[in-house]
């Protein structure tokens, strides 16, 4: 990232949750290297590997932890909330909502304890609009929230659009789209998929997917963060256009040099089956080999409008969708996985 991004001033103390993680780790480095005093939160179970090369003040515990969150708050003048709860089977709803809600309640009552804070910058998803049902969708759709993550991740928007308006408290949501670049295994199971002679696609939608690279998408964090007409706001960060899965395939098997054809099945069998192996599997919090999140990822459009994030952040993705897939294929060949 250009450090003429960054409009925090060097020396500033800023705080990241979720720094050990895919997004957290490029944003935290990114902070670092502009200067400024970082402090994160990571869990005692978190790697810090990625980034001890960094100098880093770290606070480990969980961040609806009171006592932690509250040493580690105290002095900062900016806050980028980028914890989220990971999905598995053994993830109840209790968990989603001591990391997207409670945690954000302990932040937001912290930080109006210091009067030179400037601003919270919190993360939610663009999965708290669900389904696209008229595409493309902005800011103000209409939230229809299809799991756990997704409802609690709305119901911290909710929560802190309310405690913010009542206490003057500074902030901006940022909603990512579907987070992914080198660094990351978010697309590794498609890009195999998409290396073989034909691709599955389930149902007859059009699975329309909006992408955004982790590096546009730290990027809006900072600006974000210090720009005036951020305040207060929401902001979906994405790709300038969505691409349909099968095109993701059809770039992936072209850019090495193969071809594949994409065959579709019903989709209403596999529904079956995910509901029966999560049935199996929840009880004993095992990962079922197909669930019905996965599967229902067929049957949904994801098309959003980024132009708030253009018009007013005044920022344009640097990475298109094709350099994107192809650069994050060649970092997965690099490892060994493609």
């Amino acid at each position: 990232m250009s450090e003429s991004l960054c409009r925090i001033p060097a020396g500033t103390h800023v705080l990241v949750t979720g720094a050990t993680g895919f997004t957290g780790i490029v944003l935290t480095r990114k902070l670092v290297e502009a200067g400024l005093k970082v402090s994160a939160v990571a869990r005692q179970s978190s790697n810090l590997d990625p980034l001890k090369d960094l100098d880093i003040q770290w606070f480990r515990g969980d961040v609806f932890d009171e006592d932690v969150m509250r040493r580690a708050v105290a002095g900062q003048k900016y806050v980028f909330h980028v914890a989220a709860a990971f999905r598995e089977a053994k993830s109840t709803e209790q968990d989603y909502w001591n990391v997207h809600v409670q945690s954000t309640r302990i932040i937001a009552a912290e930080v109006l304890k210091n009067p030179e804070f400037k601003r919270l910058v919190h993360v939610s998803t663009i999965g708290v609009h669900g389904h696209i049902e008229n595409p493309p969708a902005t800011e103000e759709y209409r939230f229809a929230p299809g799991d756990g993550y997704q409802r609690t991740k709305m119901e911290a928007e909710e929560w802190l659009n309310a405690f913010a308006a009542e206490n003057n408290l500074p902030y901006t949501i940022v909603r990512p789209a579907a987070i992914y670049g080198p660094g990351d295994r978010r697309l590794l199971k498609l890009f195999k998929m998409a290396l073989k002679p034909y691709f599955l696609l389930l149902g007859k939608g059009k699975c329309m997917y909006h992408l955004v690279h982790v590096d546009d998408l730290t990027n809006t964090f900072i600006i974000a963060a210090t720009h005036p007409e951020a305040l207060g706001e929401t902001f979906i960060s994405g790709a300038d256009v969505p691409i349909a899965i099968a095109d993701i395939a059809h770039t992936v098997a072209g850019h090495f040099g193969k071809k594949t054809k994409t065959l579709r099945l019903p989709i209403g069998p596999f529904f079956l089956a995910a509901d029966i192996c999560e049935a199996v599997c929840k009880p004993f919090k095992i990962e079922p080999p197909i669930y019905r999140r996965r599967v229902a990822f067929y049957s949904k459009d994801r098309h959003f409008d980024v132009s708030k994030m253009r018009n007013v952040l005044g920022y344009k993705p640097r990475h298109t969708n094709e350099d994107g897939i192809i650069e994050t294929a060649d970092w997965y060949v690099k490892q060994g996985w493609l």
